[in-house]
């Protein structure tokens, strides 16, 4: 297994600056995540490591080993594109054999390594079938295959789910993370999904600007953003403006306590809708009340929008509703200290 470590890593188009001083470490067997809005460097950098974009300065390190201006064909690393880029003339084993091909194997070991990786990816019963036969979700299994048959360091992930349904996505992120993961292959998967990264990563990093803004687990990264730019790229947040005082942080509804700290005078608490609990009697402590403005049954939740003290209105994502909220009914709310994470205000 082979660790990635990017060092002041920059890319330049002109006066266009697409990654601006990378500093990252991703571990040996990881599955690691870079996740950001369009524009934010993300593609550029995974092409950097391919090999595909020579870095206008900074160092690639594949574990002790330099790569930074290594061409793509001695990287050792396997590559799933967004389009897949499966020949149409080849079956489904000639498309994955054809990187062993060009690396010279015999015909016998060319098929049975393809079989092998096919069977990886529960594929291997159409190998002989073209990749017009075969299903989006199918195809992408084949590109699968064919990037970890050559035995890769590191594989490339670029937006490899784009293309597919909203139920073929779901299946493939189980299949992609068992299949990442039994292999123990040091795996880089570019998205602009937040679900699809929280759901497979090991760590991600979240891009802005070309600059990492958080590195973390999917669990730091959801509940402990370091920035407002983090907390609502991840989810949804209400942020709601506060000052910092002796004990926590005053909002215009009142008194809120957090477990975490801000040594900010002028702070944004992020409070995930979900955070927010539905109450029959108010509490004492981190209490909301407000009026129902809105809301819409979905079976297993219901989604509110309630106007509190001072004119801010908050999301609220009440799990397993019992009671169906009329509006202009009065509302109250609770948040878990745990849940409050006050931000500097930007």
């Amino acid at each position: 297994m082979t660790a990635i470590h990017l060092r002041k890593l920059v890319k330049k188009y002109g006066d266009t600056t697409a990654v601006d001083g990378i500093d990252l470490d991703i571990n040996a067997g990881e599955l690691f995540f870079l996740l950001g809005p369009s524009g934010c460097g993300k593609t550029t950098l995974l092409r950097m490591l391919a090999g595909f974009i020579d870095p206008t300065a900074g160092v690639v390190m594949f574990g002790d080993k330099d790569v930074t201006l290594t061409p793509p064909n001695k990287r050792n690393t396997g590559m799933v594109f967004q389009s897949y880029a499966l020949w149409p003339h080849m079956t489904v084993a000639e498309n994955v054999a054809y990187g062993l091909k060009i690396r010279k194997h015999t015909p016998v070991n060319q098929r049975k390594k393809a079989l092998e990786a096919l069977a990886k990816v529960h594929m291997e019963h159409l190998a002989d079938r073209k990749p017009n036969e075969l299903s989006g979700g199918q195809q992408q299994r084949v590109a699968l295959a064919r990037a970890i048959v050559v035995e890769p360091e590191v594989l490339l992930l670029d937006e490899p789910l784009s293309n597919l349904d909203a139920k073929l996505r779901l299946e493939m992120r189980s299949e992609i993370r068992r299949i990442c993961t039994s292999l123990g292959i040091t795996t880089v998967y570019v998205t602009h999904d937040q679900k699809e990264a929280l759901s497979i990563a090991d760590r991600m990093a979240i891009l802005k600007d070309g600059q990492v803004q958080q590195v973390g687990t999917p669990a730091e990264i959801y509940r402990e953003p370091i920035s407002q730019f983090v907390a609502e790229f991840i989810g949804e947040t209400n942020f709601v403006p506060a000052e910092t005082v002796k004990s926590g942080y005053q909002a215009a509804f009142g008194f809120l306590a957090a477990d975490a700290t801000c040594t900010e005078k002028k702070v944004v608490c992020s409070i995930r809708p979900e955070a927010l609990v539905v109450t029959e009697i108010p509490k004492s402590t981190n209490a909301l009340s407000g009026t129902c403005l809105s809301t819409i049954y979905l079976g297993e939740l219901a989604q509110h929008q309630v106007e509190v003290t001072g004119g801010q209105v908050l999301r609220v994502m009440e799990v397993n509703p019992t009671h169906i909220n009329k509006v202009g009914d009065t509302m109250h709310l609770y948040v878990a200290p745990h849940d409050v994470v006050p931000l500097p205000a930007t």
